[in-house]
């Protein structure tokens, strides 16, 4: 077993958001809400809590309730998603209540339309699919199994990734193509298109991830983008948006291309030593550990690792991608 998963994790900070009224939704969907302002505009959906232990974007959400935030064009929805998982969150046990069954963050391919496969997340996303698929714009917030910076992932559409640099934050932003085992939320749909003969189709599909999962900072980071996708949307305006929850952006962006992903083929995975996200890797060839007793490697030069961990370890799951630094523009 690595030192990835021996090593103590530091003290969960963040405290678990009493979701109270908000957990009722107004959509006849327990944890949906939303509102139209009459008025032509994009329809912008801004989801949490995708996975149980990820508690920073219920936090991002519940202030915006709070705050009373109400879109002044288009429509605006607000999405409380896995709170089965979330209801066995324990903080002392924080990976355990990821999710029910599976991931919810995996099973947006073909089986959620034919039924063919039941469990909690299916069920629950058959039911957010509709409010999905009719977005025009969509913003998933997470966190991660690991302490790191944030990160902004794209997708492969380029579209996605102007939005990424229209906001300015956070400094890291990811393009890839998500994972083996199955599709994200923000590639369902016409989110994964990429722009053809017909054009830019006008949907946006960000995916934040704002650091370690108990972090307190990782509160500060679901608002900060909050603040800005509403306002790029055109959904509020400056004016609507409580003080505080801008932050100061990074002086400029990194952009990183995924070029490698390497998933369990089984759970004899091992990392060569504690590898931190972001790292960058100097020498092509480094061994970075072993799976399924094969060794792998970095394929370049100043390789940067995305996201190493083992701490969901099973066969099919991406435990650390590979990443090479894109142009800036």
């Amino acid at each position: 077993m690595s030192d990835d998963v021996n090593a103590l994790a530091p003290a969960f900070e963040l405290p678990v958001p009493e979701l109270g009224p908000w957990r009722a939704g107004n959509t006849g969907i327990e944890g949906v809400w939303q509102w139209d302002s009459g008025l032509p505009g994009r329809d912008v959906l801004v989801s949490a809590l995708v996975h149980g232990n990820e508690l920073c974007g219920a936090w991002a959400l519940c202030a915006a309730l709070d705050a009373g935030l109400r879109p002044r064009r288009g429509r605006l929805t607000l999405a409380f998603c896995n709170l089965a998982a979330f209801d066995r969150f324990d903080a002392a046990a924080p990976d355990a209540s990821r999710f029910v069954d599976e991931d919810f963050n995996r099973v947006w391919g073909p089986g959620l339309h034919d039924g063919s496969v039941r469990s909690v997340e299916r069920e629950r996303a058959r039911q957010l699919r509709p409010l999905v698929e009719r977005a025009d714009w969509l913003l998933d917030l997470h966190s991660m199994h690991e302490p790191g910076e944030p990160l902004l992932l794209t997708g492969l559409a380029p579209r996605h990734r102007a939005l990424a640099r229209e906001l300015g934050a956070p400094r890291c932003v990811i393009v890839d193509a998500g994972h083996a085992e199955g599709r994200r939320m923000r590639d369902h749909g016409r989110f994964g298109g990429i722009e053809g003969a017909g054009g830019d189709d006008g949907t946006r599909s960000l995916l934040l991830e704002c650091g370690w999962h108990g972090a307190l900072s990782s509160r500060t980071v679901a608002l900060d983008m909050l603040a800005r996708f509403l306002a790029a949307a055109g959904t509020v305006g400056e004016a609507d948006l409580p003080a505080g929850w801008r932050q100061a952006p990074p002086p400029a962006q990194c952009l990183l291309d995924v070029t490698d992903a390497v998933v369990a083929r089984s759970m004899d995975v091992r990392f060569a030593r504690h590898w931190s996200n972001g790292e960058t890797v100097p020498q092509a060839g480094t061994v970075l550990g072993w799976n399924d007793g094969r060794p792998f490697v970095t394929p370049y030069a100043d390789c940067t690792l995305v996201m190493p961990s083992l701490r969901q370890l099973r066969p099919g799951v991406t435990v650390m991608r590979l990443a090479r630094a894109l142009p800036a523009g």
